[in-house]
């Protein structure tokens, strides 16, 4: 900073200071206003009361808001549980049906050569009669295996039926309806018609003995002729008795 000069007055002592680069005023009217009416925080002149009191009060009444609330939402909660309950149909058990019928389409196959698989499953269970056609050779019995396989699925999901007692109860074939005739050339200029046959086959599912059953009962039967060789004295009638004479 420069040194201050004094200059002899007749009415006193005068301080000149020398000019400098900075001796501009800074003086902004725009933010003086600004900083005047600019708002502040107001402070309380109340007394200041203690801290841990208010945290008290504001905890208190944060846990009495958040159990209201609770207690608001359960209550809603059930009365939305009832009407959903007054508004649900009731469940009825369904009863299983006494039967289910099923059948192919009409393909291409003789309807001789098809009976022969529908006597081949009738009067079996239905996991036996899919079995034979699992095994057969016949071209038909995919096709056969795949109606049995369906028949029992809508059998047990859409009748309610049971399964594992599930017989082919009833087999049979008819002729389609529409059957294919086309022209055979023959000799001396003469033609036949040939006959292309379709059919299909029918059957009906009937709750009855399983497997096992069948075969128990079955044994059971056969057990029951066994006559025993004279060991046991047994009041059984003789059949054809030989005359008591023999000359």
């Amino acid at each position: 900073m420069a040194d201050v000069c004094e200059s002899s007055h007749p009415y006193g002592s005068i301080q000149s200071y020398p000019s400098t680069l900075n001796s501009a005023s800074n003086f902004n009217p725009l933010q003086w206003i600004q900083q005047k009416f600019a708002p502040s925080v107001r402070k309380s002149t109340a007394p200041d009361a203690p801290k841990q009191e208010t945290a008290d009060l504001v905890s208190a009444q944060e846990e009495a808001f958040t159990e209201a609330k609770l207690i608001e939402g359960s209550k809603k909660h059930k009365k939305k549980k009832e009407k959903v309950a007054e508004a649900a149909p009731e469940v009825v058990e369904k009863q299983p049906a006494p039967e289910h019928k099923y059948s192919t389409a009409n393909f291409k196959i003789s309807h001789r050569k098809l009976n022969m698989l529908g006597r081949q499953i009738s009067g079996k269970p239905i996991d036996h009669a899919i079995m034979q056609m699992q095994f057969s050779e016949k071209r038909a019995s995919n096709r056969i295996m795949s109606m049995l396989a369906t028949a029992k699925l809508h059998a047990t999901v859409y009748k309610n039926m049971d399964p594992s007692k599930l017989v082919v109860s009833e087999a049979w074939v008819t002729k389609g309806e529409n059957r294919l005739k086309r022209l055979e050339p023959r000799g001396r200029g003469k033609f036949g018609i040939r006959i292309h046959p379709d059919s299909r086959m029918h059957v009906i599912l009937r709750p009855g003995k399983t497997y096992d059953q069948d075969k128990k009962e079955q044994r059971e039967r056969r057990l029951k002729r066994i006559v025993s060789a004279g060991l046991v004295r047994e009041d059984v009638p003789l059949r054809n008795p030989a005359s008591f004479w023999q000359w």
